[in-house]
Order: C-alpha cells, then sequence, then structure tokens
C-alpha cells in the first residue's frame, strides 16, 4: 500500500500538505522500514522529509524513542555509505536536539560484536557537545573505550574518533569552567583524568598511530586535548615517548599542521603545570628540531592550516622560552648557524618572537652578533630577509652601535649596492636599517671607496637624516669632523669625495644628483669660522641648485628622448600639447636640444659639466680663503690621486688639484705642492697627463715658478748626484726616466699650448734642455729608453711647430736636433721594425721643415738617404707578419711600417717638391734600392721613382735643364725591372719606363725643333705603359732594333757588365733583357766562348734567382743554336761543378730544340768512348756526361725528348755504368753534388752513384715512373752498383721495363741490344744478353717472328762464364711462360738436370726454369718430367745455402699445384711422398722464408695427397708456431698412415741423422721423437724399437751441445714410452720370449713392424747359455709337475 502511495502524483501531493503533527512522521517511518523497496532517489526524499518534520516539530520522548529504534533498526539492516550515510547522521542529529540521551543510549544496543553504525557515532560525537548531554559524558566515555578496542578498518576509526573528539572537548570546556562534577557532568575531574590517560594509553597500544592518514591527524587533535586533562605527573613521564611519536610522524610525512598544534598543546599543558620536567628538558633539541622544520614548511595561501601552522609553532617556541630561555636560546644560535637556509630563516623568525622576553645580558649580545656576523660570512640569499628583519630588529635594540656593529653595517651597505640584483624590498630594508646608523658614520661610511656602489643609497639616506635634523632646528654642521679624524671623514676629504662624484652626471647620473643634495643638505662644511662658513653657504645656495636644475633637466630630457616622446602618437596620448612645447624649450635652453637622444653621454657635454664643477669649485675655494685649510684640501687630493681614483676620476683631481694650488696665494706652498705632484705616481699615461694639466693651469698664474720646477725636477735625468733614478733595481731605471721624461716635455707641451705665445723666448731653451737630457742621462741608453724620450721630444716639437708665433723666431737649437735625429735613424736595425725610433725620428725633423734656419742641399742629400735607407731596407711584410709572436703583435708591427713609410714619403715629397730640378740626384739616391735583390726594397723605390718621374712630365718640366749623365743605366735597369717578379714592381717601372721615354722623347723632339729638322709624328703613341708592361722585348725593340751584328754582341756584353757592376748592381732587367737578345737575335752572335765564360763568371756571383734563372735561360738559347761551342767549353769544367755549371745543364733540359742536341752529342760522346776496351785509367768526360745528364733530365720538360732518344740513351749509360763500377775510383770522390730540399743538406755523389741516378732519371724523364718503383721494390740500385751483382740488377731493371713499358718500346729495345749480343766490349755484351734474356719475359717479345731465341740461349748457358749460364737459364725460363714453347723445352730437360749441381745462382735459375717447363707444359708429360727430376731436386730442398733451399721448395710448390691437375698416379704419388721428410725437416728451420716457404710447399703437399684436414695448417704456419704444426702433422702421420709408411718415413729420416748440417741432424731428431711420441710404442717390435734408438744413439757425441741434449732427451722419452707399459726392449725380453716358446707357453700378441725383416745379430756367447741353462731346467721341472693343474688357456690369462 505504501508504495502505492509513493508512486502516485495523490500522495506526493498530500506530502506537500503534511502538517506537523506527529502521526505524520510516523506514516514516513512507516514508509522507512519498507526503505529496500524504494528507489535511490525517494530514499533521499524520504530522508530529507523526516529531517525536516523532526526539526521543525516538538516530539514527545516516546514518539522520539519510538523513531529511532524504526531508524536505527534501519540503519543495522542499510548500512548507509556516502551522501546516504551523512543524510542519517543529520536524521540522528535531529532526533538528538529533540532528546540527546535517546540517541546516545542507541549506543548500548547489542549489535552482535559489531560496532554501532558510523553515523550514529557522529552524531554521538557531535551531541556530546551539547549542554543537555552533559550528563551522558561519563557512560559514553565508559562505552566507547570498549569499543575502541574493537576498531579496524579506517571508516570505524574515524566514528570512533568523533565519539572521542567531542568528548574530550567537552570534558575540557567544564573543567575548565571549574564547575562541581554534580551540576554539569556525570563523571569527577580525578576519574576525567583517569579516562584521559586511560584513553591515551589505549589510543597508543591499540591504533597503530604511525602513518600519514586521516585517523592518525584525528587521533593527534584528541589527544592534544588529552594532554589537559591528563595528571601532570603523567604528562610528563609520557614526554620522551610523546616526542619520538612525533619524530616518527614527522618521518612519515604528517599534515605538519597537526604535528605543530600537538607540540603547541603539549607545551601549553606542561606549562600549566608551572614546569616542564626533566623529560622536557632532555628532548628539548628534538623537540626545537620538529618546530624548525615546521616553521620551514611553505605558506600556502589556499591552504588555511599552513599558515596556522607556523602560528602554532611560534607559540611552542614562545612557551618552550618561558620555561627553559638559556636553552631554547642556545638552540636556536645553533639552528642559526646551520648550513639549511630554511632552518636559519626560522630560527631567526622564532628569535625575533622570543627576543623581547629575554634578558639582555653582554653574553648575549655577543654571541647574538657572533651568530649574525658568521651568517653574514655566509650570506645565503633565501636567508637576506629574514636576516635583515633580524638586524633591523637588532638595531632597535642599539646592537649596531656594538664593536662587530660594523661588520653588520656593511653587510647592509653591501646588499644596497646599485649593483646588486636585488629586491626592492631588501633595498627598502636596507635603508632603514642604515638611518639607525649616526649622521657622521653614515657620511663616512659613504665617502669610503668600497663602498661606491651603495653610494647613492648611503648618500639619500645621509641626505634626509641631514634635512630631516634641519626639520627639527638641529643643523647638521659637522665642524666636529676633524676632532676625530680617525674615527669620521675630514671635511678636506668630504668635500673632495662629493665634488668627485659630482662629476659623474652622465654615467652613474645618481651619483651626481645625490652627491650635490647631499652637498647642499650638509652646508657650510669648513670649520669654526663663521664668515668663512657664510660666504660657502652663500655660494652653495647658490650655484649647487643651479647644478641640480641642470641635471634634473637632463633627466627629464632623458625620459623624453628614451620614451620617444617626441612623436606625435606618443604626445597625444600622454603630454597636453602645451606641456610638450615647456619640455622640448626647457631641453633647448639647457643645450640638450640637439643631443643625440639614444645616448645620455651625448645629452650633457662632459667638458661642459667638468668645466661647471671646477667652476663651481674654485669659486668654493677662494671663498674659503684660507692658506691651511686648501693645503689640507690639497694634501687631501693629492693622496686620492695617488691611491684611491680611477682614470676618469684622476683626471679630473689633477685640474682640481691645479685649481686649488692657483687659488692659493703662498709661493712656497705652490712649489712645495708642485715638486709633490711632479714627484707623485706617474705610470699610466693618463696619471702624466693629468700632472702635465695641473701644471698648466698653475702656469697661467705662476709661469716663472712652474718653468722653474720643471728644470729643477729634470735634473734627475742628468745629475747622477741627486737622482732618485739610479737608487732603482737596474732593470726599472730605463723606464722610470722615460716616465720623467714624457712628464716634463708633455708639460712643456701643454704650457705652450695654454701659454698663447708668452713662452716663446722660453723655447729655445727648452730644445737645449731636451738636447742635454738625452746626451747626459744618468742611466744606460736602450731601445726602450730611446722611444721614450723620442716620443716625449715629438709631443714637445708637434705643438711647437704648431704656433704659428713659432715662424717668426730663429731656433738656434734646430739644426743640431736635425743631425741628432739623423744619427739616431742610423743606429736602427735595418732587419726589424720593432720599434718606432725612425717614425718619431722623422716625425721630428718634419715638424722643423718649415722653421728657421732651413736645411742645405748637402745635408738633405744625406737626411734624404739616411732615411731612404732606413726605411726601403726594411724586410717585406710577410716576414714582419711571421715574426710577430701574436696576432695583435702583427697588426702593430704592420701599421707601425705603413706610418713609417707615409713618414719618409712626407719628407721626400716635401724635399723633392722644394727642388725638381734635382730629380737625378733623387734618383741616384734610390738607386742602390732598384737594383736591390729583395723585392720590398725594390717596390719601395721604383715607387718613388715613377712619382718622381711621372710628377716631371705632368708638370710639363721638360724645358728644365735636366741633366741624366747616367741615363744609359737608368733606361737599361728600369726597362728590365717591366718583367720583376712583383707584378706591382712590374707595374710601376713600366710607368716609369714610359715616363723617361716621354721624357726622352719630348727632349728629343725639342732637340730636333732646335736644329729645324723633322719631327716624327706619332711616335709617342707607338707605345704607352701598357706595352711596356712584362714586357722586355718591346722595350729592347723600342732602344736597339736598329743594332748591327757586333752592337749586339756589344749590348749583351754590357748587359752582362750589369749583372755585377758594383753601382749599377742590375739584377733580374739585364738578365732578362740579355735573353731577349738572344731569343731575337742569338744566331747572329759572335764571341760565343766570352760571352759563355763571362757569363758563368757573374752567374758565380751573389744574384738574384730570378736573374739567375733569366741568364741561365738566355745561355740555354744560346746553345741551341751553338751546341757544339758551348757543350764541350761546358763539359771541360774541373768536376764537381758549381750550382752555376748545374744551372745551366738544367737549363739545358727545358727546351726541346736545345735538350735533343745537346742529348745527342752526349750520347755520342759515350758511345764513342765505350764501344772499344778501355784504359785501366778512368776517363773524365764519360763522368762530366753523367753529371750534365743529372741536370738535364732532372727536369719536367725533356719528356719528349728523352723518350725520342729513350732506347739508345739508356743503353749509353747502362753501358757506362758497367764500365764505371769495375774502375778504380777514389774513395769519397764527389764528381756532382744535387741539392736537397728546404733545411736539408745537399747529397754527394761520386761516379757509380752519379750513373745511378741517371738510370732512374732516364726513366723518370721518360714518364716511366713505375720502372723505378719496381726497381726501389727489388733492391735494383744495389745490384746494379756492385760489379758482382751488376747483371742482376740489369734483369730486374729489365723486369720492370717489361712490366711498366708498352709493347712498342720493348721492341725498340730489343732491336737496339741485338746488335750488341755479340760485341767485343764485354760490357756491351753482358748488358745487352742481359736485356735479350729478360725481354723474353713479354709475350710479345717471345713470340717476335724470325728470332731463334732458344739456340742463342744454350750457346750462352754452355758458356763457362757463371754470369752467361745464369743469363742463358733466365732466357729459357722466361721462354718456358710462353704457349708454343713446351716442346722444344721438354727436351733440354735432362740438360738443365745436370746444371741441379752447380753455382748456386745457377741452379737458382735451373730450378726455374724446370719449373717453369712443367707449370706450363701439357698433358701427362709434365708428370713425366716431374718423376725424372724429383732425385736430383728433393736434396735441394735441404741445401745448406738457403737461396737454394728456398727456390726449390718454392718451384717444389708450384709443381705439385700443377701435377694435381692431371691425377697423379701410384708412382708420381711415391715420389711425391719421398719429398715429405725433407720438408718437414726444412720446416723447422729458423728462416722465415724457408718456413714459409715450406708451408705452401706442404700445403700443395697435402692437396696432393689428400690429407686435407693439414691443408689448413700448413696454409697459416708461421715461424712461431711451426713446432706445433710438425706435432700435429706426426700425430696425424701416425693415426691415418699405414706402419710401413711411417717406417719408411722413419728409415728416410735416420739418413739426415748423417747431415753434415747441425740443423738437419737436430731437426732429423725431433721429427722423429715427435712421431715415437705419438706411435703406441709398446705395441712396437722391440727391434724396431732397438733401430730408432740404435740410430739416435749413433748422435751421443756430436760435436753440436745442444744435438747431444736433444739426442739424450728424446732417448729419455723413448724409454719413457717403452716402459709404460711394463714391457722391456732388452735382450733379456727376447730370451724370456724364447722360454715361453720352450716352456709351450703362449706368447703375447704380436707386435707391429715398422721396419722390413732385417738380419739381427744375436749374441752367441756362450757364457750367456750356459747361464741361462740351470734356469731353463729349473722352469722345465716346475712344468712338469703342474702341467695336469694349469689350464690349457693359461698362456692367455692375461688377456
Amino acid at each position: 500500500m505504501f508504495i502505492a502511495m509513493i508512486h502516485s502524483s495523490e500522495i506526493t501531493e498530500r506530502n506537500q500538505e503534511w502538517d506537523t503533527s506527529g502521526k505524520n512522521i510516523e506514516d514516513i517511518v512507516e514508509v522507512l522500514q519498507s526503505a529496500d523497496q524504494l528507489s535511490t532517489d525517494n530514499v533521499f526524499k524520504t530522508l530529507k522529509s523526516l529531517k525536516v518534520k523532526i526539526l521543525n516539530n516538538k516530539m514527545v520522548p516516546p514518539l522520539c524513542q519510538k523513531v529511532t529504534d524504526i531508524f536505527v533498526d534501519y540503519l543495522r539492516t542499510t548500512k548507509p555509505e556516502g551522501e546516504l550515510e551523512e543524510l542519517c547522521t543529520t536524521v540522528l542529529m535531529a532526533l538528538g536536539f529533540q532528546s540527546p540521551g535517546i540517541v546516545i543510549f542507541k549506543l548500548w544496543d547489542r549489535w552482535h560484536n559489531t560496532l554501532p553504525p558510523n553515523c550514529l557515532l557522529t552524531a554521538v560525537g557531535r551531541l556530546i557537545h551539547r549542554q543537555d548531554a552533559a550528563s551522558y559524558v561519563g557512560v559514553t566515555w565508559e562505552y566507547i573505550l570498549r569499543l575502541l578496542r574493537m576498531a579496524q578498518t579506517e571508516d570505524d576509526m574515524l566514528a570512533i574518533c568523533h565519539v572521542l573528539k567531542g568528548l574530550v572537548i567537552s570534558a575540557r570546556k567544564y573543567v575548565d569552567l571549574s564547575t562541581t562534577d554534580d551540576e554539569i557532568m556525570d563523571i569527577t575531574k580525578e576519574a576525567v583524568s583517569f579516562r584521559a590517560y586511560l584513553t591515551l594509553r589505549l589510543l597508543f597500544n591499540r591504533w597503530s598511530l604511525k602513518t600519514n592518514n586521516k585517523v592518525t591527524e584525528q587521533a593527534m587533535v584528541i589527544i592534544g586535548h588529552l594532554f589537559f586533562l591528563m595528571p601532570s605527573s603523567k604528562l610528563k613521564n609520557q614526554v620522551n615517548r610523546l616526542t619520538r611519536w612525533f619524530m616518527t610522524l614527522v618521518s612519515a610525512k604528517v599534515t605538519p599542521f597537526y604535528i605543530s598544534q600537538c607540540i603547541y598543546q603539549l607545551m601549553d599543558a606542561l606549562a600549566l603545570s608551572g614546569c616542564g620536567g626533566i623529560n622536557l628538558e632532555s628532548q628539548l633539541e628534538n623537540i626545537t628540531d620538529m618546530l624548525f622544520n615546521q616553521l620551514s614548511e611553505t605558506v600556502k595561501e589556499s591552504d588555511p592550516h599552513s599558515a596556522r601552522n607556523h602560528i602554532l609553532a611560534l607559540k611552542a617556541f614562545y612557551i618552550l622560552s618561558k620555561l627553559y630561555n638559556d636553552q631554547v636560546v642556545f638552540l636556536i644560535q645553533k639552528t642559526m648557524q646551520t648550513s639549511d637556509p630554511a632552518k636559519i630563516v626560522s630560527a631567526l623568525q622564532v628569535f625575533m618572537d622570543v627576543f623581547p622576553d629575554v634578558p639582555q645580558t653582554e653574553q648575549l649580545k655577543n654571541e647574538v652578533m657572533h651568530s649574525v656576523v658568521i651568517m653574514i660570512q655566509d650570506d645565503l640569499k633565501p636567508v637576506r630577509k629574514a636576516l635583515l628583519n633580524f638586524i633591523k630588529m637588532l638595531g632597535r635594540h642599539n646592537y649596531l652601535a656594538m664593536p662587530q656593529g660594523n661588520v653588520i653595517i656593511n653587510y647592509v651597505i653591501k646588499l644596497s649596492e646599485s649593483a646588486c640584483s636585488n629586491e626592492e624590498d631588501i633595498q627598502l630594508m636596507c635603508s632603514e636599517i642604515l638611518q639607525m646608523v649616526s649622521l657622521p658614520k653614515l657620511i663616512t661610511l659613504a665617502c669610503q671607496p668600497s663602498n661606491t656602489l651603495a653610494f647613492v643609497l648611503l648618500s639619500k639616506t645621509a641626505t634626509n637624516m641631514a634635512l630631516k635634523a634641519r626639520s627639527l632646528g638641529q643643523v647638521p654642521y659637522l665642524s666636529s669632523f676633524h676632532l676625530c679624524p680617525t674615527q669620521f671623514i675630514s671635511p678636506q676629504k668630504l668635500l673632495t669625495h662629493l665634488v668627485v662624484f659630482s662629476l659623474k652626471s652622465y654615467s652613474e647620473r645618481e651619483l651626481g644628483i645625490s652627491s650635490l643634495r647631499l652637498l647642499h643638505a650638509l652646508h657650510p662644511i669648513t670649520s669654526l669660522h663663521p664668515v668663512i662658513n657664510s660666504n660657502v653657504g652663500q655660494l652653495w645656495m647658490k650655484k649647487i641648485p643651479q647644478m641640480l636644475r641642470i641635471l634634473d633637466g637632463l633627466l627629464v630630457w632623458t625620459m623624453f628622448c628614451t620614451e620617444q616622446i617626441c612623436s606625435p602618437e606618443f604626445c597625444a596620448s600622454r603630454f597636453p600639447r602645451t606641456l610638450f612645447l615647456v619640455l622640448r624649450g626647457l631641453g633647448k635652453s639647457m643645450g640638450f636640444g640637439t643631443r643625440d637622444p639614444n645616448h645620455t653621454k651625448k645629452n650633457l657635454d662632459q667638458e661642459e659639466w667638468e668645466d661647471r664643477l671646477l667652476q663651481f669649485s674654485s669659486q668654493s675655494l677662494v671663498a674659503i680663503n684660507d692658506d691651511s685649510w686648501l693645503e689640507q684640501l690639497i694634501k687631501v687630493v693629492l693622496e686620492r690621486i695617488n691611491y684611491f681614483s680611477d682614470g676618469e676620476e684622476k683626471a679630473f683631481l689633477y685640474k682640481f688639484f691645479g685649481f686649488t694650488l692657483r687659488t692659493s696665494r703662498n709661493m712656497k706652498l705652490v712649489k712645495t705642492m708642485l715638486s709633490s705632484i711632479l714627484q707623485s705616481v706617474h705610470e699610466d699615461m693618463r696619471e702624466r697627463e693629468g700632472i702635465a694639466t695641473a701644471l698648466s693651469i698653475v702656469s697661467m698664474k705662476y709661469l716663472k715658478i712652474v718653468l722653474n720646477q720643471l728644470q729643477e725636477y729634470s735634473a734627475i735625468l742628468t745629475d747622477k748626484g741627486s737622482s732618485f733614478i739610479l737608487k732603482l733595481m737596474k732593470e726599472h731605471q730605463q723606464r722610470e726616466w722615460g716616465l720623467v721624461c714624457n712628464i716634463i716635455y708633455l708639460s712643456y707641451s701643454k704650457i705652450i699650448f695654454e701659454s698663447k705665445g708668452g713662452i716663446v723666448t722660453h723655447l729655445d731653451n727648452i730644445l737645449a734642455l731636451a738636447l742635454q737630457h738625452y746626451r747626459n742621462c744618468v742611466v744606460e741608453k736602450d731601445k726602450n729608453l730611446k722611444l721614450e724620450y723620442l716620443g716625449a721630444l715629438s709631443k714637445l716639437t708637434n705643438i711647437i711647430s704648431s704656433q704659428p708665433v713659432a715662424f717668426q723666431f730663429k731656433f738656434v737649437q734646430k739644426l743640431e736636433i736635425v743631425t741628432f735625429m739623423v744619427e739616431l735613424i742610423r743606429e736602427e736595425p735595418l732587419n726589424s721594425i720593432s720599434s718606432s725610433v725612425r717614425l718619431r725620428a722623422m716625425n721630428i725633423i718634419t715638424d722643423f721643415r718649415n722653421l728657421s734656419p732651413l736645411i742645405e742641399v748637402e745635408e738633405r742629400t744625406d737626411l734624404l738617404r739616411t732615411c731612404c735607407k732606413s726605411v726601403l731596407c726594411l724586410p717585406p711584410t710577410e716576414v714582419l707578419l711571421k715574426e710577430a709572436s701574436s696576432s695583435q703583435e702583427a697588426e702593430d708591427t704592420v701599421d707601425l711600417y705603413r706610418e713609417t713609410l707615409q713618414s719618409l714619403l712626407k719628407l721626400m715629397e716635401t724635399l723633392i717638391f722644394e727642388m725638381p730640378s734635382r730629380i737625378q740626384y733623387s734618383l741616384e739616391v734610390l738607386d742602390t734600392w732598384l737594383n736591390s735583390q729583395k723585392d720590398n726594397e725594390r717596390e719601395r723605390a721604383m715607387w718613388c721613382a715613377a712619382r718622381i718621374l711621372g710628377f716631371t712630365v705632368k708638370t710639363n718640366n721638360v724645358g728644365v735643364d735636366i741633366e741624366f749623365t747616367r741615363l744609359g743605366r737608368l733606361v737599361r735597369l728600369l726597362a728590365i725591372r717591366c718583367q720583376d717578379p712583383v707584378d706591382n714592381i712590374c707595374f710601376l717601372s713600366a710607368q716609369a719606363v714610359y715616363n723617361l721615354y716621354c721624357i726622352l722623347l719630348l727632349q728629343k723632339q725639342t732637340g730636333r725643333k732646335k736644329q729645324g729638322l723633322w719631327e716624327e709624328e706619332g711616335k709617342s703613341e707607338v707605345y704607352s705603359a701598357n706595352v711596356f708592361y712584362n714586357n722586355t722585348f718591346e722595350i729592347a725593340k723600342a732602344f736597339a732594333e736598329y743594332f748591327t751584328q757586333m752592337q749586339l754582341t756589344t749590348l749583351v756584353l754590357t748587359a752582362m757588365e750589369g749583372l755585377t757592376d758594383g753601382k749599377a748592381k742590375v739584377s733580374l732587367a739585364a738578365a732578362q733583357l740579355m735573353s731577349a737578345v738572344m731569343k731575337e737575335r742569338g744566331r747572329d752572335m759572335i764571341k760565343i766562348e766570352e760571352i759563355v765564360e763571362g757569363i758563368l763568371e757573374r752567374l758565380n756571383s751573389q744574384l738574384e734567382p730570378s736573374t739567375k734563372e733569366e741568364v741561365v735561360r738566355g745561355v740555354c738559347l744560346l746553345a741551341g743554336n751553338n751546341t757544339h761551342s758551348v757543350v764541350p767549353l761546358l763539359l771541360s769544367k774541373s768536376l764537381p761543378w758549381d750550382r752555376t755549371s748545374l744551372a745551366l745543364w738544367k737549363a739545358f733540359g727545358t727546351r726541346r730544340e736545345t735538350t735533343i742536341s745537346v742529348l745527342q752529342l752526349l750520347i755520342g760522346i759515350l758511345e764513342k768512348l765505350h764501344s772499344r776496351e778501355e784504359t785501366e785509367e778512368m776517363a773524365f768526360q764519360p763522368v762530366a756526361v753523367t753529371c750534365a745528364l743529372c741536370e738535364m733530365l732532372s727536369g719536367s720538360l725533356c719528356q719528349e725528348a728523352v723518350q725520342e732518344l729513350y732506347p739508345r740513351l739508356l743503353m749509353a749509360i747502362l753501358c757506362h755504368l758497367c764500365w764505371v763500377i769495375e774502375q778504380n775510383v777514389p774513395q769519397k770522390m764527389v764528381v756532382y753534388s744535387k741539392e736537397g730540399g728546404p733545411g736539408s743538406k745537399s747529397k754527394p755523389f761520386d761516379p757509380t752513384s752519379c750513373a745511378l741516378e741517371v738510370v732512374k732519371l732516364v726513366f723518370l724523364a721518360a714518364a716511366y715512373d713505375g720502372v723505378v718503383t719496381y726497381a726501389n721494390q727489388h733492391h735494383c740500385w744495389d745490384l746494379l752498383s756492385c760489379p758482382r751483382f751488376y747483371y742482376i740488377g740489369i734483369m730486374d731493371l729489365t723486369s720492370g721495363i717489361v712490366k711498366t713499358c708498352e709493347p712498342a718500346v720493348l721492341h725498340r729495345v730489343l732491336n737496339l741490344v741485338r746488335n750488341y749480343l755479340y760485341s767485343s766490349s764485354y760490357h756491351q755484351k753482358i748488358l745487352a744478353r742481359t736485356f735479350y734474356a729478360q725481354l723474353l719475359w713479354h709475350r710479345s717479345v717471345a713470340q717476335t717472328l724470325g728470332q731463334d731465341f732458344l739456340s742463342n740461349l744454350i750457346k750462352w748457358v754452355k758458356d763457362p762464364n757463371l754470369i752467361m749460364k745464369e743469363v742463358g737459364l733466365r732466357g729459357i725460363s722466361n721462354l718456358a711462360l710462353h704457349p708454343g714453347q713446351s716442346e722444344s723445352l721438354k727436351g733440354q730437360v735432362p740438360f738443365l738436370r745436370d746444371l741441379l749441381k752447380n753455382e748456386a745462382r745457377v741452379t737458382v735459375q735451373a730450378v726455374k726454369s724446370l719449373r717453369n717447363i712443367i707449370c706450363h707444359g701439357k698433358g701427362e708429360d709434365t708428370k713425366v718430367v716431374f718423376c725424372s727430376i724429383s732425385k736430383q731436386l728433393r736434396p735441394l730442398i735441404n741445401d745448406e745455402r738457403d737461396q737454394v733451399k728456398i727456390s726449390a721448395t718454392s718451384a717444389l710448390g708450384y709443381m705439385l699445384r700443377h701435377i694435381y691437375k692431371f691425377k697423379p698416379g701410384l708412382s708420381t704419388r711415391r715420389e711425391i711422398y719421398s719429398f715429405l721428410v725433407p720438408l718437414l725437416l726444412s720446416f723447422q728451420d729458423n728462416n722465415p722464408e724457408v718456413v714459409k716457404a715450406c708451408g705452401g710447399a706442404l700445403t700443395e703437399w697435402t692437396t696432393v695427397i689428400g690429407w686435407s684436414s693439414l691443408t689448413h695448417i700448413f696454409k697459416h704456419a708461421t715461424l712461431s708456431d711451426h713446432i706445433q704444426v710438425l706435432e700435429e702433422t706426426c700425430k696425424y702421420l701416425v693415426s691415418t698412415s699405414k706402419t710401413q709408411l711411417v717406417g719408411d718415413l722413419l728409415s728416410q729420416s735416420f739418413d739426415f741423422l748423417k747431415s753434415p748440417q747441425s740443423f738437419l741432424r737436430a731437426a732429423a731428431i725431433s721429427f722423429i721423437g715427435l712421431t715415437t711420441k705419438k706411435l703406441n710404442m709398446t705395441q712396437i717390435d722391440d727391434d724396431d724399437v732397438e733401430i730408432i734408438q740404435t740410430a739416435i744413439g749413433s748422435l751421443r757425441n756430436d760435436p753440436v751441445e745442444s744435438v747431444q741434449s736433444l739426442v739424450n732427451t728424446t732417448l729419455k722419452k723413448i724409454d719413457e714410452y717403452v716402459n709404460s707399459g711394463f714391457v722391456s726392449t732388452s735382450r733379456m725380453s727376447q730370451l724370456s720370449n724364447n722360454i715361453f716358446k720352450v716352456t709351450g707357453m703362449k706368447t703375447p700378441k704380436r707386435k707391429k713392424r715398422l721396419f722390413k725383416s732385417v738380419k739381427r745379430e744375436r749374441d752367441d756367447n756362450q757364457e750367456i747359455w750356459k747361464w741361462l741353462q740351470s734356469p731353463l731346467n729349473s722352469l722345465r721341472k716346475r712344468y712338469n709337475r703342474r702341467v695336469k693343474n694349469i689350464p690349457v688357456v693359461i698362456g692367455n690369462s692375461e688377456k
């Protein structure tokens, strides 16, 4: 029925119309009893309606009890969660409001060992706070403690916590009201205390409160209230446990608020008892550490608990400081000294909180200051704000007045510096702290140089303090400063400092404004003179505001510019039109209108501001009018100059010093101060300029005094008795002298400039003093001193020359100074420009050029020559750059060089323009450098020459009588320079030649006009500078096109003389001119011998390489046209030739026509001399020919000519080489020397090495580099230089030719050598035959038609000469390589086989011939041939000659590889087997080449025999592992071969035990030993064992100890192998076997036989048989007795 009502709209309407009667509540409760049939939404609506009805109606207790019972039953069955649970809780709360006892007592219902519903517990916890629920506190608490033990889940615990929290809060409330128990609660105070303590114990024991969760947090809230309810004694006993618990919670990251709250409640509860107790005192450090950690937590605005956490922690500290003052303060200070910024900040906060209540003892103050100083030293950025707050508090307690207060003040000043990137609040805090400092101390701090960056803040603070004092009627009068000079700054220092800082109006604008404002606030600043103070005060009251307005206007204008205020848009948006016009007018009125708005420095002219400031200072000093005060001021300024100021300040201070001193009326003071400033620090240039500026300012009033002081001061430069310079260390004396000199001359210069002509009468005396200063110098003169002196003097002369009044005065000292400068220029080195001495000296001379008296002509010439030499002879720029140690030094050097050259040109230009008719003299001055061999000198001189001649043409001065007395030499020189290696010289020379040509042409035209002759029109248009540029031929043609044959010869001889002319020093130009003439008309030359000899003589002199090259080129042209005259003349020169002769020969290989002509002549000489039998004495001419060829062929331009003559040239030089090596050449005879590369020595050559070099060069010149490479790889040159192996070298060289050259070249060589095969000359014959034999290596040569090669070769083999034999065999070997030769060569096998027992090289060649015949043969014949030679080949494998051994072994490998192709039969395999032992023995050789050859042969052997498992081992065998390989081979041999084969191989090895080679004997023993090691010797017949032992034992007395040792070791091992099976191999063993036979016993298993049956020698000694007779009889009897008992098979019992 109820369900239908809920779902009907009628019921819904009726629910809305329900009144507040109890019946309606009952209806809702009845609906609730069927809640399981309702939807969730309807349940929510029902509960909400119920809550509303309960709250809006007064329920009678029965009804309330009924509803409560029904609702609790609903909770029992439903167990609501989430929002439904919260709604149920509110319903219970509504019921509790009607009657709290009814709801509370529902806790006592039967819950069947479960906790009441959470919503019921929560409701009870909330209801227990009510006034009418106080009577239920006791019983509820008692019941809840029972439930507390049952709580397991977090939700249950939280519900219990709700109840407990309500209980303890209610209990505290009623206990704090001090009411009686009977009036309010149902429990006494004592019971409450007990329940509180019991609850604490249960919470700790039953619940795990050590993790970060809600239960722990709620438990901490409850425990915090329990602290106030517990007995104090119990609480104090729990302090240690609670402290540990707190520490655990901190580690578990529990919310800091709950921890801080609980600790605070604990401290508060303990404080109520009057003392904290012993436990609390012992836990102070842990508790404070936790509190510091809580304070370190970040405060979050979104989390109210975080802010509350800080407050509670601070309260806890406050309580602790009340309980334990000293201990807490100590712990706070300890924390302040940690390295954790967060803890330090926390400690500072705590200290500030407790500080007012802490007794301020002296000890505490000292400790606090010590802690602060430590924090200042650490200066952790996160701590700064807290530290400044703390310092601010200390300042209020007068801590800053303590001795350590200066450290704090300095720290605050450091933080307030303008350069620091601190926050604005830090700057504000610093300002507040500084206001606690006294004004005198603050001003003193502001003026300290170390506080410059904080000056603005300090000065502003001081200004505010001064103005505040003035507003209070206290005048900031600082006259007491002078009474405490050690504590506070003096008035003079203060004035100086503020004036200097006022200077900084643009770079640091705030400094200037702050300084002036502070100065204005402190006026008057002078001491104890009211009248003076009044004057100064009036001045400052007027002037300082004016200057401040200027700076303020600068500030406005800067903003005006930087904000782009001038733009219309900005004006319209920011300023009214009227204000914009006012601002612009203000800027213009202050001089800013034309300034650049982008740069503040330009907005205010610094010089103008400086002048204004100096004027203000000067007026102030005049107003002071106190010399004693000024004296102190001057000393202060001088002190600041020497010790404190930077460059900009220093410059101003020097001026300030000058103005101050000029103000003084005390002459004595002026002299004293001038002397002091002259002796002040002057290391820096700005310091010296400042001193000079100060002197110039003072000189405007005291000129004579200043000049006298300078003269007295300059005495230290020349007076050894009084000069302090000599007291310095020697290495510092020159520099100090230069600095003093610089000060003096700089001072003179500035005084001259400021005097405006008033000093002109003193100038000559000053110059005289300048000369005396250097000449009478008290220190040693060096380069640096000279530079310092000239630098200082040049400043003086430059300022003198710029004064118009100086031209009206005659300087007596001028000529002497000019002469002195010339001397200095002469002293300068010509190989470097490391100093600017010449530059400064020439500048000084140039400064004097227009001053009287003028320099004479002769003196000018000498001056010009000296200056030119000093500048033009300097090294080129590239050298100067290379010599520089750094890029900066290189840049400085180049700049100095350019400035020096410009100075010279300026001087020359002035002198030449003054006297244009003296051009020739100027050219003569340049003549030396025009002929210089150095490019840079010629270029510089040619530039001057071209400029002078060009000037003459442009100004049309041909009408002037210009005398070219040496015009011919000049024409020749300039013309030749048109082909200078330096392009710029060519260009300048072409200009100069053309200018000279125009001068001559104009003079010629002028002369013809005077004579009335016809003038050649257009002649000047034929030539130009472009025509002459790099074209000596055109120049020669222009001046010598009509020369006759004699005139040409004379011209060449004249030009040749110019090559070494001492005056003219004709360089490359003469050679080019000579070469051009020889090229054009060389055939018309006469006096060839004279020309050649003359050229040789001059080439031997010191000429430019390019000049020599051009001369040599000319000789080459001459030799090409006159070969039979020039070549014999050069060959006749004695050896070794000098470089000149070598250069000529080398040039002969650069021009094809000359090369062919000369080579043909030289080849003819060699062929003619070596075509007949030579005498014993070595001829000179053929050796000279090889030297000539060395040079000719070393170039790269003779390839075509050499290829044309290649075979003939090669044969001629090889034949000459054969002849040379047989000559008796003297030791260390040098006939030729070849230049090495840069930094290497030349290589000397004797006749043999020279001939070898020619051979190499022939190949290289013919572009056959591969032949040389091949020869180098095969050591051909060593072979060719030895008479014994010359033919071998020819063979290898021919091999290189065959591999490299084209077939056509090979046939050319073949055709040439064929003519000398049977020459009468042995040298030619051996050379030709060797070439002939080795050329057969090439197929095209071997297949040449019409050639019977074999017959020639056979003849040579049969020749008794071993070389001929070897050459013939080499030819046969090469011939066998080619198809079609096998049939003809097969018949020569017996003949070749007989040669295998010949001399080593013949044997080797015979082996190679047979190898090639077999390897290149066809069919089965190869096996037949192999078997026919194997017997003779086998011994060669172990030949004692390594060459033969390697050759035979290698050949065997090739033969086996070839035979394998034709499947060798049984007989062939038998022959192949016979090679195994020899190969294995040679394989043990220590020669790597032998081992390698054996490895290759054994690899092929295993392939043929089929031992494939050994193939890889032999293929990769090396010298280091060949013994292991041999052991593996023996193992394989024993395991896979027949016993008979092993025996045969052992028998074969026995033969080697008798070899005369100890190596073979040892190798055979090793082979036998390794074989027996792998054999089972117990199964080998005793006779065979005895044979092995006997064979090895025969070498017991071998003459070689190592062989003896090896024999003993091997025999010992064989015995071990035999005896290992308890089988004796002795004669007794044999006898015992016979005994077994006699007795009828079966003998052991038959043993293997290694060797074929042999007749053994038996010992028939009767004594042995007699000795055996008795044992035999005994055995016979014993056998007869036991025969019946012994089994038949007893003989096999051991099986």
